[in-house]
């Protein structure tokens, strides 16, 4: 447990501190390019940890004959940047010369975000989510360069369900999904994902195994605010489906030493063939049996080469987001999913960079959407999350492997910017909202309006920082 914990805790930091990193960055770049001087570069918020100064920019010489100007603030010469990382890493910054937080002499005027033209000022504002946008575009490109692995979208269909009642079987292919094409099982959620709050009918267009024709089959399943209210759904599993697995004998694999099984005489290449008497026809079936039997022991009839052996195993009760299950310790042996249910893509350096600019825009259009279902009440609130549960998924995605790892940091960095444009103060889409009133008034907003607005995005931002607490401390 402690060990999942750390693993979180330290996935988390390596997210955050990558995501922050880059969109901070946006911000700084564009503003050195802009001419802007940067005082202050920081990933994290409160006292710093680690510290460096950087090197002053460049500041033209006062000519001889005039008088002696105050350099700074401070009665010294242009510091350069500080770069630091402070101690709570939920956040960043950087820091501006700037003459409304305080004098600025006139040689250093040109250095002020302030006196920049507006359009310079909105593109450093964009910035910082344009470098988010982007590393979204580049981390989907080293995935797909990976190559992209995959199953076929053939489902399995429980018995009453609603997917039943409208006539899906199992071992049904799906072909189309309110007519959009679905090429694997990921595109298959993701459709289903899009649909949630909406009304009307999920239209399905499925490939049923064992018919001549091989004619697309059609079925329909009515959905009235679909799955609004539940905090975290699963729309496939809600409508009872789930992804079909041929039957996968249970062999052993790996045998963790000191385990339940290594304790009850289990070794690797053991087929279990019955447990209480009851025949056992795959492997998901044991893992049912033994997740479902925590702290009770199992008579496990096993196939060991050419002989029948019986061994006596005690799973071991360990906590699984709340609930009780039994685990032994041991592994599934090697098996091959079937070729011809395995979809993989795989695609040239430059290639890549397609699909990599598609999925940042789907995944861009997805989080709009949600958030635009959520201010309608088309999606519970419940669904919002903080650092806990990205914490959670950043250590079980590093778990799964680099290219799953990835995929994650793309989809919360694609979230982080579209979370930053909104339009609301204190976020890099109030001050853009900010310079369009400008633009179109012709003058900047009164800053008495604009601190005003500060404490009002300050109160909302608290504000939804404690639900993504509250429903992070409720999933717990």
């Amino acid at each position: 447990m402690f060990l999942d914990i750390l693993q979180s805790v330290i996935a988390l930091i390596v997210t955050l501190a990558v995501l922050i990193a880059v969109h901070e960055y946006g911000h700084f770049q564009v503003a050195r390019w802009c001419g802007v001087h940067v005082e202050r570069f920081s990933i994290g918020f409160g006292k710093a940890l680690v510290r460096f100064e950087g090197a002053p920019p460049e500041i033209e010489p006062v000519p001889s004959g005039s008088e002696p100007r105050v350099r700074t603030r401070a009665n010294e010469p242009l510091m350069g940047t500080e770069y630091c990382v402070a101690m709570i890493p939920l956040g960043g910054y950087v820091k501006f010369l700037d003459e409304r937080d305080g004098f600025v002499p006139e040689d250093q005027r040109s250095f002020a975000f302030n006196t920049k033209p507006l359009w310079q000022r909105a593109l450093i504002a964009f910035a910082g989510p344009l470098a988010n946008f982007l590393l979204a575009v580049v981390v989907y490109w080293m995935v797909f360069v990976m190559g992209v692995r995959d199953f076929s979208p053939v489902i399995e269909v429980a018995p009453g369900s609603p997917a039943s009642l409208a006539g899906l079987q199992s071992g049904d292919e799906v072909l189309r999904l309110d007519q959009v094409p679905i090429t694997d099982w990921t595109t298959f959620n993701l459709q289903l994902l899009d649909r949630l709050g909406e009304s009307g009918s999920l239209i399905f267009d499925v490939a049923r195994a064992g018919d001549a024709d091989e004619a697309a089959v059609g079925a329909q399943i009515p959905i009235d605010r679909w799955l609004s209210e539940l905090a975290d759904p699963n729309p496939a599993s809600e409508l009872g489906l789930s992804l079909h697995v041929p039957i996968v004998p249970a062999v052993l694999g790996d045998v963790s030493p000191s385990s339940p099984a290594e304790q009850g005489g289990l070794m690797t290449g053991d087929r279990v063939l019955s447990v209480n008497g009851a025949s056992i026809a795959g492997w998901i079936e044991f893992v049912d049996r033994v997740r479902a039997n925590p702290d009770q022991t199992l008579a496990l009839r096993l196939e060991r080469g050419n002989e029948l052996i019986d061994r006596w195993v005690t799973p071991e009760a360990v906590d699984d987001d709340g609930a009780e299950i039994g685990r032994i310790g041991a592994a599934l042996g090697d098996y091959e999913f079937p070729s011809d249910r395995v979809r993989v893509r795989e695609y040239s350096m430059l290639g890549a960079w397609v699909p990599a600019v598609q999925k940042t825009w789907a995944m861009t259009r997805f989080t709009v959407e949600s958030l635009v279902k959520m201010v309608q009440g088309l999606l519970s609130p419940r669904n919002l999350s903080g650092p806990i549960t990205i914490a959670k998924i950043a250590g079980q995605t590093a778990e799964r492997g680099l290219d799953t790892y990835l995929g994650f940091i793309a989809l919360i960095s694609v979230s982080l910017a579209v979370l930053n444009l909104l339009p609301v103060p204190m976020l890099d889409g109030g001050h853009l909202l900010y310079y369009a009133v400008e633009a179109l008034a012709g003058r900047p907003i009164p800053e008495r309006l604009q601190y005003l607005g500060l404490q009002v995005g300050l109160v909302l931002l608290v504000g939804i920082m404690l639900l993504a607490f509250y429903n992070d401390l409720l999933r717990l």
